[in-house]
């Protein structure tokens, strides 16, 4: 099982793991051991609520295939192992991040004592300006 929040986990048998080549730097080893790990999530065949895969499948994300597959590839670490961990928790937070359900945002007023000081300061800034004119003799 892999354990995404209190609510949501996911059976091991969604997520695809494979391992593959790295890219990049490495020297000779990167051209003989399968340390990078790519990991397929079917959105639309996951047990995931219906809610939850909708969300998911209109989240801009680039590694969303067309068919709704999401593809990670891990290979930041040496060892497999490692990227391994590295993918089943980018899956965690992907899923996470999409599933987050912002509070909607009450509107508030001034009270009315933030009114009337604000008047107040108002009169009081206009007294101040006024003192400011020509002085007569």
């Amino acid at each position: 099982m892999i354990f995404i929040n209190n609510n949501i986990s996911l059976n091991d048998n969604e997520v695809e793991i494979s391992a593959i080549r790295a890219q990049g730097a490495g020297g000779q080893n990167v051209n003989k051991v399968s340390s990078a790990i790519h990991l397929r999530f079917d959105i639309n065949n996951s047990s995931l609520s219906d809610e939850y895969k909708q969300r998911l499948l209109n989240s801009k994300d680039s590694r969303i295939t067309k068919e709704g597959v999401l593809i990670i590839k891990a290979q930041q670490f040496r060892t497999q192992e490692r990227n391994k961990i590295d993918a089943l928790e980018r899956l965690q937070s992907f899923i996470t991040k999409a599933t987050h359900v912002n509070k909607t945002r009450r509107p508030t007023k001034p009270s009315r004592n933030a009114k009337r000081k604000r008047v107040d300061k108002k009169t009081q800034r206009g007294k101040t300006k006024a003192l400011r004119g020509k002085v007569d003799f």
